[in-house]
């Protein structure tokens, strides 16, 4: 399978299963749209009644052209079969009861009211909790138990708001500290925050401890305020925007992320990106909202076309920094031509519920954070592991060729079929598709290729 577009001045085609990205004339683009549909004979009279004008292309040129589409696909990086789906299992098997990270939601609650929260302001449909020093520690000593041979485990700090049980964080961190050597572990650590409470304390440690901090900011003062207040309804923009500054600067500009919500109130979010780098950010993230269907946060289909659109001039704008030598990074736009993630991670997705769970402040296990507050989705819980198999099995053999949808989309080895959580809010189902979700996620990646492919050429 291939898939051809015409983006940001380059003719784009993309071999889904060899992995090859190729930058082609106008002559190469429209024979490789007609190589496997029509014979040869009729690609080449094609291509001379459009293009032949006895200078600049000849006849001689076309039949070159086609010889060398013949030796990409003879040499497996044009058309190349897709042979990958006898091992959509395989990774899973290998690694079944091997867990190598874990969202710690260190706290149910939260010091902001933000109207579009997916976890209904921190409670996650139940009560509001912080979770005691003994249930993270134990935590921490399962991910220990069941981590098998690997060395290098994950955890992320996750509520609600963190820094609300600040105190037991560090307690936590000191105790994985404590023992990874003795385990033969090392363990990355994580923290996502609306900053209200960062202070020079929480600077100093995240800086020492924290292998990435997520600062969450919706971009513009007027976006930002609409959802992101407090319970007095107050905004909180101005409060936190020096914060993070702070925290940044402290942190040399590097390991954090901005992360932004756009929502109905404003697709045109590259205003919102416009205004972090102003602000001196540059390690961007901007996600589309997560809420019931329904909520005026929603995004609509007459959004559609906007939020496509502004993927298109971020990728623009993108090049253009890099032109004046004020490069950022886009979490969305970050893709390796040459390596990323091997095949076997590709066809078998994200790894919750199986490699991947979160951890509620009674020691529950779920597969994300997306499923906690769900009882179905209840994995077992910290001490007993995992009870609930049937469940675990569903999320084992979730992959890329168990949803029907994905077989025949151009970037399904890119997306891995995509996240559980949002198939199952949309359609019931983990293995089913969010259509409004794959439709960005194409678009970002057409976008991220464009780029990667004009850094590669030097022509930012």
């Amino acid at each position: 399978m291939i898939h051809q577009y015409k983006l940001g001045g380059y003719n784009i085609v993309l071999d889904i299963c060899s992995g090859s990205v190729h930058a082609v004339d106008d002559v190469a683009y429209d024979i490789i749209s007609m190589f496997e549909s029509s014979g040869k004979d009729a690609v080449i009279a094609a291509m001379k009644e459009k293009y032949v004008d006895g200078v600049e292309i000849t006849e001689a040129d076309i039949a070159e052209c086609y010889e060398q589409i013949e030796e990409l696909k003879s040499a497996g990086k044009l058309f190349a079969p897709d042979t990958f789906e006898p091992m959509a299992g395989d990774l899973k098997n290998k690694t079944r009861g091997v867990v190598k990270a874990l969202c710690i939601h260190i706290a149910h609650t939260c010091n902001l009211n933000c109207a579009y929260c997916f976890a209904s302001q921190g409670k996650y449909q139940g009560e509001r909790a912080i979770m005691s020093y003994e249930v993270g520690k134990r935590a921490l000593d399962f991910l220990i138990e069941n981590s098998g041979t690997r060395r290098n485990l994950e955890v992320d700090f996750f509520g609600g708001e963190p820094l609300m049980n600040f105190e037991v964080v560090k307690q936590l961190v000191a105790y994985a500290r404590s023992v990874e050597k003795e385990h033969g572990k090392n363990f990355r650590f994580t923290l996502t925050t609306n900053g209200l409470l960062i202070d020079d304390d929480v600077i100093e440690f995240a800086n020492k401890e924290m292998s990435n901090v997520v600062l969450s900011l919706d971009g513009r003062k007027e976006i930002h305020d609409r959802y992101r207040v407090d319970y007095a309804g107050n905004g909180s923009w101005e409060r936190i925007v020096p914060k993070f500054q702070k925290l940044v600067e402290a942190r040399g500009g590097k390991n954090y992320y901005m992360r932004g919500t756009f929502t109905h109130a404003n697709p045109d979010f590259l205003k919102d990106i416009q205004q972090m780098l102003d602000l001196g950010f540059t390690e961007l993230s901007m996600e589309p909202v997560v809420c019931a269907s329904g909520d005026p946060s929603e995004l609509t289909q007459e959004d559609l076309p906007v939020v496509l659109d502004q993927y298109e001039k971020l990728a623009e704008l993108m090049l253009r920094c890099d032109k004046e030598g004020k490069p950022f990074t886009f979490y969305h736009y970050m893709v390796d031509l040459t390596g990323g993630p091997c095949i076997y991670k590709r066809i078998s997705g994200c790894g919750s519920g199986t490699e991947y769970m979160a951890v509620t402040p009674w020691g529950d296990l779920y597969p994300c954070h997306q499923f906690v507050g769900d009882e179905k989705f209840r994995l077992g819980d910290i001490w007993e592991g995992v009870t609930n198999t049937a469940i675990q099995q569903e999320f084992s053999d979730c992959n890329v060729y168990a949803r029907e949808d994905c077989r025949n989309c151009w970037a399904r080895l890119y997306c891995s079929g995509g996240c559980a959580a949002n198939a199952y809010h949309a359609t019931g189902k983990i293995t089913g598709i969010y259509k409004y979700g794959c439709e960005l996620f194409k678009k970002r990646m057409e976008c991220a290729i464009m780029v990667a492919v004009a850094r590669m050429l030097g022509d930012q």
